[in-house]
């Protein structure tokens, strides 16, 4: 794992009688590696990983890994109610052939600060596997600080962290506290940009999952310092990015991955369908953003030769 890049945060997909719909999953997987992203993640809050069993968790695992092949790290997002529970999802991504892990603190229980690290390095001690804390206070209402992540370096396998604080200045916090201890990728798709030039290393995408190679291009052209051009497909895609910062987000991005034949509109109860004027909405904004898609320009891979 070298945290450096492009990672998409996949969507689950559904079949009409709600299974996983395997073969539509394939065909997004091929569309992320072909346009050269750097890992997937999946089980996420867009991968509705809340409504997944434990089974369909390591279907999605092994089948991802056969699937790429060894191309690029398949990553398993962690979010338990109980460290047990932590440790044991831990252990199961490990024999399905996952590459690391995304942890998210303890879900539902407010933990403190104390309660918190020792969470994170219950699951740490527990595996060889790589990891990447997700400090997103907004939606999860804990704060990830400098002072925790000192101690969380104690662990070697805590390696990065996903950045959605929402304060970009904070990437410079943990430089300026940390060098480059822990890799940074920004979190939050509408502060993508912005957050590179402050010396991000990668970007955990969610938009990237309708349109890869736009993301790819972006990532590559702030870091082969193209900050024009980036900035040119940025301005165009940021109505598209809104979407990603919406409580439906995963509603709103299976609609548009529909919309460029890389997904389906399904999703699992207690989700719905979309419908009405809010499905009309967003159907315009990816349909005006499908219109005025730019050409996008010929860039190097800057991780390539981390692979």
């Amino acid at each position: 794992m070298h945290w450096n890049g492009v990672y998409p945060a996949v969507t689950t997909k559904f079949t009409t009688d709600d299974q996983l719909d395997l073969d539509m999953f394939r065909t997004n997987l091929d569309a992320q590696v072909e346009a050269g992203v750097d890992g997937i993640i999946l089980g996420g809050t867009l991968g509705e990983a809340s409504t997944l069993t434990e089974e369909e968790k390591a279907t999605l695992i092994r089948e991802t890994v056969k699937h790429v092949e060894g191309k690029i790290p398949v990553i398993i997002n962690i979010a338990e109610q109980s460290t047990s529970e932590a440790i044991r999802a831990a252990a199961n991504a490990k024999a399905n052939g996952a590459s690391g892990l995304m942890i998210l603190p303890p879900m539902r229980y407010l933990a403190d600060d104390r309660e918190t690290v020792e969470y994170f390095k219950a699951i740490a001690n527990s595996t060889e596997l790589p990891i990447m804390i997700y400090n997103n206070p907004v939606d999860y209402k804990i704060t990830v600080t400098l002072d925790m992540f000192a101690e969380l370096a104690e662990c070697p396998n805590i390696q990065a962290v996903k950045e959605s604080t929402r304060d970009i200045s904070n990437v410079t916090r943990m430089r300026n506290r940390f060098g480059d201890r822990f890799k940074i990728l920004c979190g939050v798709d509408t502060l993508a940009l912005e957050t590179l030039c402050v010396g991000a290393d990668g970007w955990v995408a969610g938009l990237v999952c309708a349109f890869p190679k736009e993301t790819v291009t972006i990532f590559n052209l702030q870091k082969t310092g193209r900050l024009q051009e980036a900035l040119d497909i940025y301005r165009w895609f940021l109505p598209l990015l809104e979407l990603d910062i919406h409580p439906k987000l995963v509603h709103y991005i299976k609609l548009a991955e529909t919309a460029l034949g890389l997904g389906t509109e399904h999703v699992r109860a207690p989700r719905l369908p979309l419908v009405g004027e809010e499905r009309a909405r967003v159907q315009e904004i990816i349909d005006n953003g499908i219109a005025n898609r730019p050409e996008l320009p010929e860039v190097e891979s800057v991780t390539a030769a981390f692979a």
